[in-house]
C-alpha cells in the first residue's frame, strides 16, 4: 500500500507566523477601538477606561511573550519551562484568529492545522519527556482499518487476526514491542474516554489534521504527540499512516526503545 509523505518539519512558520498576525489583528482593532472611544467623547468612566486599557495591555503583553517563547523553543530547540503555560494561553487564545487570518490570506486550513501539529511535536520533543511504555498509549483512528474487515477492533485491538491486509497489526506489534497501551477510537469522544480510564502520562494520536488539532487541544496539559494519517482513498476510508513515525514517537517518550 503506497505512503503520500507529509512532511511536518517545514510546516512550522506558517502557523507560528498566523500566531503573529492574529496578535497584531487584536491589537489593530483595541487601537481602533480606543481611537473611535478617546475621539467621539464617549461618557466613559475615566478610571474604568484605564482600568480596560491596563488589563488589554497586559494580555496583549502576555500573547506576544508567549509567541516569542515558541519561537525561542523552536529555535534552541529546548524548552523553556517558565515560559510553557504562557505559550499554551497563547496557542489556546489565539488559534481560532490563526485559521481566520489564515482563511483571509488564502491559506488552506489544512495546511494551517498541519502547521500546528507540527509545531506541537516540536514543542513536546523539545521538552525531552521520558517516561516507561507502560504510561504512553497510542491512539488509532478506525479508518486505519481494512473495511473489509469483520472483526471489530474498536473494543479491543487484540481481535486483529494479522492478515496483513492493514497496517493494524504492525501497529499492535510496535506496541508490544515498546511495552506500551494502543486503543482503536471510532471519534474524540471515545479517545477521550480511553485516556480518562487509562491515565497515561504521554500519547502518541495518529489521525488526520482536523482530529490531530482538536485532540491536542483536548489534552491540555498533556504531551501528545500527532502522526499524520495517509488518505490514498480519500478521508477516513482505508486510510495508511507510516510507521516509522510512529515508531519515531515512541522513541522520543520511550527512552532506549
Amino acid at each position: 500500500m503506497g505512503i503520500r509523505g507529509y512532511n511536518l518539519e517545514t510546516k512550522k512558520r506558517i502557523y507560528v507566523g498566523l500566531l503573529a498576525v492574529s496578535l497584531l489583528s487584536i491589537m489593530f482593532l483595541v487601537g481602533a477601538i480606543w481611537y473611535l472611544i478617546a475621539n467621539r467623547h464617549i461618557i466613559v468612566s475615566q478610571v474604568l477606561l484605564i482600568t480596560i486599557a491596563v488589563v488589554v495591555a497586559i494580555i496583549l503583553l502576555i500573547l506576544g511573550i508567549g509567541i516569542i517563547a515558541i519561537i525561542l523553543m523552536i529555535i534552541r530547540s529546548r524548552s523553556i519551562p517558565s515560559l510553557e503555560n504562557i505559550m499554551q494561553l497563547a496557542n489556546e487564545l489565539l488559534f481560532p484568529l490563526t485559521i481566520w487570518a489564515g482563511k483571509v490570506m488564502g491559506i488552506e486550513k489544512e495546511q494551517i492545522l498541519k502547521s500546528f501539529v507540527s509545531v506541537n511535536n516540536y514543542l513536546v520533543k523539545s521538552k525531552e519527556i521520558f517516561v516507561p511504555g507502560k504510561e504512553v498509549m497510542i491512539l488509532l483512528p478506525h479508518c486505519l482499518q481494512n473495511s473489509e474487515c469483520p472483526h471489530k477492533i474498536t473494543v479491543d485491538i487484540n481481535n486483529c487476526k494479522e492478515c496483513g491486509k492493514c497496517k493494524i497489526c504492525d501497529l499492535k506489534k510496535m506496541a508490544e514491542k515498546y511495552n506500551v497501551t494502543i486503543k482503536v477510537a471510532t471519534g474524540g469522544t471515545l479517545a477521550r474516554k480511553y485516556i480518562e480510564e487509562n491515565h497515561p502520562r504521554a500519547v502518541i494520536a495518529i489521525a488526520c489534521e482536523r482530529d490531530l488539532s482538536s485532540g491536542i487541544q483536548d489534552a491540555t496539559g498533556m504531551p501528545v504527540l500527532g502522526v499524520l494519517n495517509c488518505r490514498p482513498n480519500g478521508p477516513c476510508f482505508n486510510t495508511d499512516v507510516n510507521l516509522e513515525q510512529v515508531e519515531t514517537a515512541l522513541k522520543t517518550f520511550c527512552k532506549g526503545g
